[in-house]
């Protein structure tokens, strides 16, 4: 029995539809995906803003206003596949529902409690491996244009901030509190929050912004304009003295670490290396002729001097960090088998339970929170998946300079510590350990050229 030829055209159109068709849905959900991410991205940088001056009336509510985008993201990628699978988000998954029946059964009793301290194992977590399979270095590179842009009116508002008084509207604290959103810093100067929550935000945001301003002053093929580039460059430098934070001088000399370390596996951007030495020299030499920056060098030495009194030197003050963290809630407790109850160590958690915030009920490390949180054995499990994690993210960020990709290598030097020992329990802490993992793991993915079919 033969086939007529125009049967076999049939089948051929009608395969060649299906397979059309499903390109199409496949790009179709690849781009609302897509979209959500960057919703996440940006609610990160303007939640604050939304809690200080748009809406204070909503500031509680509005903590967790990334929430709702990161259950919808889980639940449309789960619902056409695009779920990635991880044994880090396994184990991560297990300990989060574990310890959620535990908090209720056996720790603090309170239901809001547990699902509040759940949600960044279950809601937030997984962000980072479908971020890192939804984006690609393109997409990772269009968001760092957006933070060089982004980057030059945050400075203009820390500076405002940092030379208003605390009653300034641009100083409201959460819920549109008088008392100013700054964080005592040095010679009545107070740390500025940028239009985030805290301090720390501002100081995460411009350690973020450090990554793609050295990236493209080492990138070769990337078309950035270069006006913008000196200008958020000025705009970094600039920053550091104003937001009067150790922590954020410290992560950008990481970075400036991490790209001389990059020479090694890329020789070719030597001489871009050197180039872009000279040129912040340079902007640094400018800069040192305002007023506004040498009194800020002079605030933060200050800073730097009553810092060292109080808690000794950098190096001493981290090691204790660490050491406390882990040990703090045996030290200080009788540590139940199961821990006090997940969600408890959060402040959003001891207001709930307490009525106030203004203390940490476990510890405020983050090693010591899971731990206190969720017992010895769930606690130190959820650590090591954390710690293993960073570990695998930078080992591969390292093998891709042999490919001359050095973008994944320049945002592990933020990533590791986000996701290895980075405050979760604070929401805005939170958002940037999941942008710059899942950034980190899409950056190492180069799109391969489109092909037509």
């Amino acid at each position: 029995m033969s086939t007529s030829p125009d049967n076999n055209i049939a089948v051929v159109t009608l395969d060649s539809a299906q397979k059309f068709q499903s390109r199409v849905d496949h790009e179709a959900i690849v781009a609302s995906l897509k979209k959500g991410i960057w919703v996440y991205f940006i609610l990160l940088i303007f939640e604050g803003s939304l809690r200080k001056w748009v809406l204070p009336q909503l500031a509680t509510p509005l903590l967790v206003v990334r929430d709702p985008v990161a259950i919808w993201l889980l639940f449309t990628a789960w619902r056409n596949g695009y779920m990635p699978s991880s044994n880090y988000l396994n184990m991560i998954g297990f300990i989060g529902i574990f310890a959620f029946f535990t908090a209720i059964l056996v720790g603090h009793h309170s239901l809001v409690v547990a699902v509040y301290g759940t949600r960044i194992l279950l809601f937030h977590f997984p962000l980072i491996f479908l971020i890192g399979k939804i984006f690609d270095k393109d997409d990772v590179v269009k968001i760092g244009k957006i933070v060089l842009w982004m980057a030059i009116p945050m400075f203009f508002l820390i500076l405002i901030q940092f030379y208003s008084p605390q009653s300034a509207f641009v100083n409201k604290g959460i819920g549109a509190d008088s008392q100013g959103g700054g964080f005592s810093g040095a010679l009545g100067y107070f740390r500025p929050p940028g239009t985030f929550s805290f301090t720390t935000g501002n100081t995460q945001f411009f350690s973020f912004v450090a990554v793609f301003i050295i990236y493209f002053w080492l990138s070769i093929g990337e078309n950035i304009n270069r006006i913008l580039l000196i200008s958020a460059t000025a705009a970094l430098i600039s920053a550091i003295p104003i937001s009067l934070s150790r922590g954020l001088l410290i992560q950008v000399v990481l970075t400036g670490l991490f790209a001389l370390a990059s020479v090694s596996g890329t020789p070719k951007i030597l001489g871009r290396m050197l180039a872009t030495i000279i040129g912040l020299a340079i902007i640094l030499a400018l800069l040192s002729n305002l007023q506004f920056f040498n009194n800020a060098i002079n605030v933060l030495s200050a800073r730097f001097d009553t810092a060292k009194e109080s808690e000794g030197t950098i190096n001493n003050t981290i090691i204790n960090r660490m050491g406390a963290s882990v040990l703090e809630p045996f030290v200080n407790s009788d540590l139940p088998f199961f821990g006090f109850g997940i969600g408890m160590g959060t402040n959003a958690g001891a207001k709930l339970l307490t009525g106030r915030s203004d203390g940490f009920l476990i510890s405020e490390g983050e090693w010591g929170r899971m731990i206190g949180e969720m017992g010895a054995i769930f606690g130190i499990a959820a650590i090591v998946a954390r710690m293993m994690l960073s570990m695998k993210i930078l080992l591969q960020a390292y093998k891709r300079l042999r490919f001359t990709n050095i973008l994944p290598w320049l945002m592990v030097s933020v990533s590791f510590q986000a996701v290895a020992q980075g405050q979760w329990a604070q929401p805005t802490a939170l958002g940037f350990g999941v942008i710059m993992a899942g950034l980190t793991i899409a950056a190492m993915k180069v799109p391969a050229p489109r092909q037509v079919q």
